[in-house]
């Protein structure tokens, strides 16, 4: 039985552009239009997606380009393929929420306060203690290197777009610096992660200023080699990043209610 569903309403101008663009845009611009349409619940866990003939003419690509695009998906544990029962999208429970397009595709349509919890839970479990380690690790270099992404950081700190740039620098070097290379790799699995968080907190009129003595607390804490002072620290500066995103998302939710109700 086929599956009535559709990707008619995923093809835009952007598939378009994308052919315009070459194969490389086009079949990241095809993965994007299958793995929001899943990520976001329209095709749910355990559901068909149209067979390939169907998918390929929705979405105005050949079944090549297609085929390619499911493997990708495949890889980020949303779909399944094997023989006679087509593509299947998988349990939410193998999805990889921490890939970098997953984490996109959930927080597109707007973020909830589970998903701010769900952040900064990831957030509390991997750099408090990595604070702690980069203080009893760190080298000069990267002492030096943390020291100048916050001088960065405090010389944008008015504008929240410029200021996600040296803060992400900030948190990823303090994972490298625990010197453990398993915890070092997180720094880029993590990265969409802190930068999703980061921008969620940019709704903040007074820019990020009011944050920069927590994280000079922090740099400093490492530099002296004080590793409980580091982990605290750090952990005040998460619960407080934290209050400003819940309070970014409320006032966001909030806008969008109100136009719900002007229109």
């Amino acid at each position: 039985m086929k599956n009535k569903k559709s990707f008619s309403t995923a093809r835009t101008s952007r598939v378009a552009v994308a052919v315009s663009s070459g194969s490389t845009a086009l079949h990241a611009t095809v993965v994007e239009q299958i793995g929001l349409r899943i990520v976001q619940g329209d095709f749910l866990p355990g559901e068909a997606l149209p067979n390939a003939d169907d998918s390929s003419e929705m979405l105005g690509v050949s079944r090549t380009v297609l085929r390619e695009a499911i493997k990708v998906l495949a890889g980020k544990g949303l779909v399944e393929s094997r023989p006679k029962t087509g593509t299947r999208v998988r349990p939410r429970s193998d999805w990889n929420f921490l890939d970098p397009d997953v984490l996109s595709w959930r927080y597109a349509a707007g973020v909830s306060a589970d998903d701010v919890r769900a952040l900064f839970e990831l957030r509390r479990a991997i750099e408090p203690m990595s604070a702690a380690l980069a203080a009893q690790r760190a080298t000069p270099a990267q002492i030096a290197e943390i020291h100048a992404a916050l001088a960065e950081m405090e010389a944008v700190s008015d504008d929240g777009d410029r200021f996600a740039k040296p803060d992400l620098v900030f948190h990823q070097t303090i994972l490298r610096m625990t010197g453990n290379e398993l915890i070092g790799s997180l720094a880029a699995l993590v990265e969409t992660a802190l930068v999703m968080s980061f921008r969620l907190s940019n709704d903040n009129p007074e820019g990020q200023r009011h944050s920069l003595p927590l994280h000079r607390e922090v740099a400093e804490k490492i530099a002296a080699g004080d590793a409980a002072g580091a982990q605290k620290a750090l952990l005040v500066l998460i619960d407080n990043a934290e209050d400003d995103v819940r309070r970014s998302v409320e006032n966001r939710n909030k806008r969008r209610t109100d136009r719900g109700q002007q229109s």
